[in-house]
């Protein structure tokens, strides 16, 4: 099994590195003082496509799969950014029936 990425995850981390240069440390301090949601940083990887990178092509995303997605998710963490991925909320329940 190979586990180099290909030309194209390589380019998607390249873009997604450059999107994030574009906010830097101060942008997300300044977002987090003022317990702010990132709508600038959200817009332009929206506008860009990232955000639909698991939506399939035929429902308007670019049909990614999940190691691009996490390709994307790895830069902006590494960026600065916080991003994370919605969990079913039936595990939360369930974690919280243990508490």
């Amino acid at each position: 099994m190979d586990f180099n990425l290909t030309a194209e995850q390589l380019q998607i981390r390249e873009e997604i590195k450059k999107v994030c240069r574009e906010f830097p440390d101060a942008y997300w301090r300044e977002i987090d003082a003022k317990k702010e949601y990132p709508d600038n940083f959200v817009r332009k990887l929206s506008d860009l496509g990232w955000l639909a990178a698991l939506i399939p092509e035929e429902y308007g995303g670019t049909g990614l799969g999940i190691t691009e997605a996490s390709i994307i998710l790895e830069e902006i963490n590494h960026s600065g950014g916080v991003a994370t991925v919605p969990k079913p909320s039936h595990g939360e329940n369930t974690l919280n029936a243990w508490k």
